[in-house]
């Protein structure tokens, strides 16, 4: 149990907070004096970790790696045997001599004995759209119903540089192209397109491990750059062509190499990785990529299996800042050396995620706001004026410009930064095992008067009902911010001592109730505050009660309609 001592609340208009609380000591390590008000006001950027973790960090070479273990021969599943018999009686009824190919993904993720619904096939001798109209007069003549067929036009902003045509066979969505090969202009990513043969498709392809394909006709695996399924088997990432010339032509696969690198724990050659680091590239990045498809790859990296490890592949080649371009006058300065810092917290927010089995927990969308969250946590206060002369965080900047994401990413990793500030200011008052331990907190908000023991009950759930089901990973991102020592740096020995502080905090949370407390719904509305409190009008006046009435339900979870009205009717006595 919490006994708690208040005298004087904070985070309230000027006030503060100074809080005993009497617990008993479940983490010692971390006993801190605490004198709370504005705690990291000067702490602008050096939150986290100043340098990448040494252990168990990524690295882009491995003189240990095991060789990949890769099937000789890929093993179709009922759905997909039905799929490509289907396809042959397509060829041999209208004595095609069409060769059907299945491009890509697919083919290397079965040979490495993974499941892939994406299935891309590529045609020799005509467009996807006229093979797609041969499939349906093959089922009118056969009596069965035609299927549609949607046909995705090209889009050279949205790399989409030959027209896709897609139909529905057997429930799945198959993809149909024809076989090309690309010539590129100068200053531009837009090649010049025209069919192509097998072998100049697979070239022209972003990686080896890519370029492979599986012939439906033959039911055969092709290897047509002759070292795709060497560099499979032994883990690397090589580009058919030259890389500088493969990464001017299209400066994307930069960010797609450095994508799969870290899926698959690969490793990315030496040419591979100067030419990825080179000025040339990194130019071309800026100059020939649209900020959707740069935030596009990034978005898959950061939904991927091993996120932390490719932001620091970024970090390593050089390429955070043109990754993450931020505003040029921002405030305090941001030194090169800051990409690390922010690659050094994704990697400790990775891990703790991990530690406390939240990943089990957290949806897709969760997880994915609260890595970018600790991705961006050391730069939470750094600011910038914007055209209109408006003062403006560059998380904002960075997320909604650089990476063009949704407004509402940025929004919610806002969020999740200032509720990790309330979250961290709290923490001192749930460790503490100091009867007199005192601190001050700079939330700027009131709280209601009531016995002291309900305190924390109410300022819990106040910040829960905040950020409401990213509650968890406010918790999280707020362990990274607390007690990090004089220069604000997260040490990684802490680990443990972190998850520690996340299970105190999460069962605190839990034992009151407050896990689902944005839910909560008010007893009373404005009409009976007006009522109660004789008004003629709303306005500032019932607001200011309907949050005081939200901290009496927090305080009193089981009080009744009648009980709160009388509480409102006592307060209103004695302020009159």
């Amino acid at each position: 149990m919490i006994s708690e001592k208040i005298t004087h609340l904070g985070w309230f208009y000027g006030s503060s907070f100074t809080a005993t609380l009497t617990r008993k000591p479940l983490v010692p390590a971390l006993k801190t004096t605490v004198k709370l008000k504005n705690p990291r006001r000067t702490q602008i950027l050096y939150l986290c970790c100043r340098t990448m973790p040494n252990t168990n960090g990524p690295t882009l070479s491995s003189a240990s790696r095991q060789p990949v273990m890769v099937k000789e021969n890929i093993d179709l599943t009922d759905k997909e045997k039905q799929i490509f018999d289907h396809l042959r009686h397509v060829l041999c009824h209208f004595n095609l001599e069409t060769k059907l190919r299945v491009a890509g993904g697919w083919v290397r993720d079965k040979l490495l004995g993974k499941e892939c619904y994406d299935i891309d096939i590529a045609i020799d001798n005509m467009l996807g759209r006229e093979f797609c109209e041969k499939v349906n007069e093959f089922l009118v003549s056969k009596g069965e119903q035609t299927q549609g067929i949607g046909v995705i036009q090209n889009n050279p902003d949205q790399s989409k540089h030959l027209e896709t045509a897609r139909m529905r066979l057997f429930d799945v969505w198959i993809d149909f192209v024809n076989l090309r090969s690309e010539d590129y202009c100068e200053n531009s990513r837009i090649p010049t397109m025209q069919f192509g043969t097998a072998e100049q498709d697979a070239y022209r392809r972003d990686l080896t491990i890519n370029s492979l394909f599986y012939n439906i006709n033959t039911c055969s695996v092709e290897d047509l750059t002759g070292r795709g399924l060497d560099d499979l088997k032994s883990g690397k990432i090589v580009t058919p062509l030259p890389p500088k010339e493969t990464f001017l032509d299209d400066p994307l696969r930069v960010l797609r190499s450095i994508r799969f690198t870290a899926r698959f724990e690969f490793e990315m050659v030496e040419e591979l990785k100067l030419a990825a680091a080179d000025n040339d590239v990194k130019s071309a990045i800026c100059d020939k990529i649209s900020r959707e498809r740069v935030g596009h790859e990034v978005d898959l990296m950061v939904g991927g299996n091993q996120p932390a490890k490719a932001m620091a592949y970024i970090t390593k080649l050089g390429l955070f800042w043109v990754v993450f371009t931020p505003p040029e006058n921002s405030n305090p300065f941001i030194s090169n050396e800051h990409d690390r810092v922010c690659v050094g917290s994704m990697d400790l927010a990775w891990r703790l995620m991990h530690e406390t089995r939240c990943s089990e927990i957290f949806n897709d969308e969760q997880r994915r706001l609260y890595l970018y969250a600790s991705l961006f946590l050391p730069f939470r206060k750094t600011v910038y004026l914007d055209n209109k002369k408006k003062i403006v965080p560059i998380v904002n900047y960075i997320i909604r410009n650089s990476l063009k994401l949704k407004a509402s990413d940025a929004d919610d990793v806002m969020r999740l930064h200032v509720v990790a500030e309330k979250i961290s200011s709290l923490i001192p008052f749930m460790l503490s095992s100091d009867d007199t331990q005192t601190g001050e907190i700079g939330w700027e908000t009131e709280v209601i008067d009531v016995d002291v023991s309900l305190k924390l009950r109410i300022l819990l759930g106040l910040v829960v009902r905040e950020i409401k089901d990213l509650w968890r990973a406010a918790l999280m991102l707020s362990t990274l911010l607390y007690n990090n020592g004089s220069s604000g740096e997260v040490i990684e020995r802490d680990l443990e001592k972190r998850k520690q502080v996340f299970r105190v905090v999460e069962e605190e949370i839990l034992k009151l109730g407050l896990d689902k407390v944005w839910e909560m719904k008010p007893l009373t509305n404005g009409k009976e505050i007006m009522r109660v409190l004789e008004l003629e009008k709303g306005g500032p006046v019932v607001s200011e009660w309907q949050r005081k009435l939200i901290q009496w339900q927090l305080a009193y979870p089981s009080g009744s309609v009648e009980e709160c009205i009388d509480w409102m009717t006592q307060l209103k006595r004695a302020k009159t």
